[in-house]
């Protein structure tokens, strides 16, 4: 039978002593975790023992003896560490030693109740495993969704059982806790050994971190009380807010800024990492917006900003009446039905005037407008830009109301033709069960329905022409806001808390381990070096990826084709009929 070790790195020049951990029987492995050093006295030890099994519930024992001989010159010492198996009752009984002048190591696993000879104790063959207590303790281990192929020199290792090594030295933490140096009954080495290194501005800011979070905890909570008054359930303003991208990034930063400042500790690593992205992400955003606002009130570019404005509208109003005078004639030299092409293109016309209007009204206020605007960057660069969409939105609503009414009258008359192709073929849309039947129809039905579908047929390419124009108009519009919003959930999902601990320590992020082979020599005890597998960055952000505000629609290209070619409507916000994520 091979039993298995876990010995730490950080002992292997430990003095000689007992060896503490925890045996895993299912998987015939003993973890080790500490040394304990001479002098002691054996009751101490079972005391400190019992403490930190209480604490850590984790089974802890004295596993066995470790002889460092190359510090311990007297031969006799082995003897009386093989003695301490009758004080220390464990099965089996590990017995490490480094022998001196080389390095090679022994390892036996002694047990003495199941022998078939009396007095003979039986051997079993131990692989001797050493790892890194620290980034063992410090890792959190993510099994792979893919076991990755052998490499050269490398054996990889499923982590399914030593996920029981990871959890046992995470939760063994309060034994790390007593040091070599404390003045206590039992002197111990572990990774810590060389002293608990503390920092006074850390241990002020722990204490300090609960009244803070107490404070701000009860601001967001009164800010989320004004924020679900009635008054703001009065229609339209639930309509408005539900509408406006600078509403929906604010409530989404209160709910991160809410658990953020929670008083309630994180119950599991899962839930303090995301914490931790969540901070970080708020306050790259902050820092952001603090730089942009900078930016923006330095050299009196909002002044400029401002200036530029109205000639930049009136140049688009001028862009657009020309291209719908091109419109109205002989556009690509198609023909074009006159009548109709005249009504559409004054009634075009006419909302450009009055969009003119409606800008030079507003001239005097833009400068203090955009002046407001710059101050709200202070709350994040993320609200910034949200504030951005939405004043791209309000300035290219004429441009909406243009194709809101092509889509109209585009979408009316071709579900006016496909149900009148239905009606000569002798069919007919059955409303109840949402199918088309069979259908008879007299002379009179039939002479009106062709009159109709021929009307349509040819107001059609005049109708198509100008839907097709403002549809290409307002999806130039969809595309910037979506860009300015694929930027905003980017800062908001993004995990750069966990991209960071990735890139600094990538231990602390684990999908699995893989062993190093030491020493396999015949005769000698396989001694291996396990090493952590880092997550991949893809890994990392598909993990711990923030949730996103939601507000926006997911359209799929045939989905998205199909509206485009029926005239339904295309709103950059999500409607109450789409299917949520």
């Amino acid at each position: 039978m091979v039993l298995k070790a876990f010995f730490p790195t950080c002992c292997a020049s430990a003095d000689s002593g007992l060896l503490v951990g925890r045996w895993v029987p299912e998987q015939s492995s003993a973890v080790v975790l500490a040394v304990v050093h001479f002098p002691f006295i054996p009751i101490q030890v079972k005391e400190l023992l019992a403490q930190v099994q209480q604490a850590s519930r984790v089974g802890m024992a004295v596993l066995g003896t470790w002889c460092h001989r190359q510090q311990e010159p007297e031969e006799s010492l082995g003897h009386f560490l093989e003695g301490l198996g009758t004080i220390f009752s464990h099965e089996p009984w590990l017995q490490l030693c480094r022998e001196r002048g080389s390095k090679f190591w022994s390892c036996k696993a002694i047990h003495r109740q199941v022998s078939a000879a009396p007095d003979v104790p039986s051997e079993d063959q131990v692989m001797l495993i050493f790892y890194d207590q620290r980034k063992v303790l410090l890792s959190q281990l993510h099994p792979p969704t893919v076991v990755s192929d052998h490499q050269d020199g490398d054996t990889m290792a499923s982590t399914g059982g030593l996920a029981v090594v990871f959890d046992t030295v995470a939760r063994s933490e309060v034994l790390f806790c007593s040091d070599q140096y404390d003045e206590g009954p039992v002197r111990l080495s572990h990774w810590q050994s060389e002293g608990v290194e503390a920092s006074v501005l850390v241990e002020l800011a722990k204490r300090a971190s609960g009244p803070v979070c107490l404070l701000l905890a009860c601001l967001l909570s009164l800010i989320s009380a004004a924020s679900g008054c009635r008054l703001w359930k009065l229609w339209p303003l639930p309509f408005i807010r539900s509408k406006l991208s600078t509403c929906e990034q604010l409530r989404h930063r209160l709910d991160h800024l809410t658990l953020v400042f929670s008083t309630q500790k994180a119950q599991s690593p899962a839930q303090l990492m995301r914490k931790a992205n969540m901070l970080v992400s708020v306050l790259l955003d902050v820092a952001l917006g603090l730089m942009l606002l900078s930016w923006l009130h330095s050299s009196n570019r909002i002044g400029q900003l401002a200036d530029a404005l109205v000639p930049v509208a009136d140049h688009v109003a001028e862009e657009l009446q020309h291209l719908l005078q091109w419109l109205m004639g002989a556009p690509a030299g198609l023909k074009m039905n006159r009548a109709l092409d005249q009504v559409l293109g004054r009634f075009f016309l006419y909302h450009i005037h009055l969009w003119i209007s409606y800008i030079h009204l507003m001239s005097p206020f833009i400068e203090r407008i955009l002046w407001h605007v710059g101050l709200s960057a202070c709350l994040g660069l993320t609200v910034a830009l949200s504030i951005l969409s939405d004043i791209i939105a309000l300035l290219t609503f004429h441009i909406y109301c243009f194709y809101v009414y092509g889509a109209r009258l585009y979408c009316l008359k071709i579900y006016g033709l496909s149900s009148l192709w239905r009606l000569f073929r002798g069919k007919k849309w059955n409303v109840l069960r949402q199918r088309v039947d069979s259908c008879s129809y007299n002379l009179d039905q039939l002479f009106i329905g062709t009159l109709l579908f021929t009307i349509l047929v040819f107001l059609l390419p005049t109708t198509a022409l100008y839907y097709l124009v403002f549809t290409l108009l307002r999806l130039l519009v969809v595309t910037v806001q979506g860009l300015i919003h694929l930027l905003v959930d980017l800062v908001n999902t993004l995990p750069l808390y966990s991209l960071g601990l990735r890139l600094c320590r990538p231990y602390r992020l684990a999908a699995g381990v893989k062993f190093r082979v030491l020493e396999h020599e015949v005769g000698r005890p396989l001694r291996l070096l396990m090493q952590i597998n880092p997550l991949p960055y893809s890994r990392v952000v598909h993990t711990y990826r923030l949730p996103s505000c939601g507000c926006h629609p997911k359209h799929s290209w045939g989905s998205l084709c199909r509206k485009l070619f029926f005239g339904e409507l295309i709103y950059p916000w999500r409607q109450g009929g789409d299917k949520q994520d």
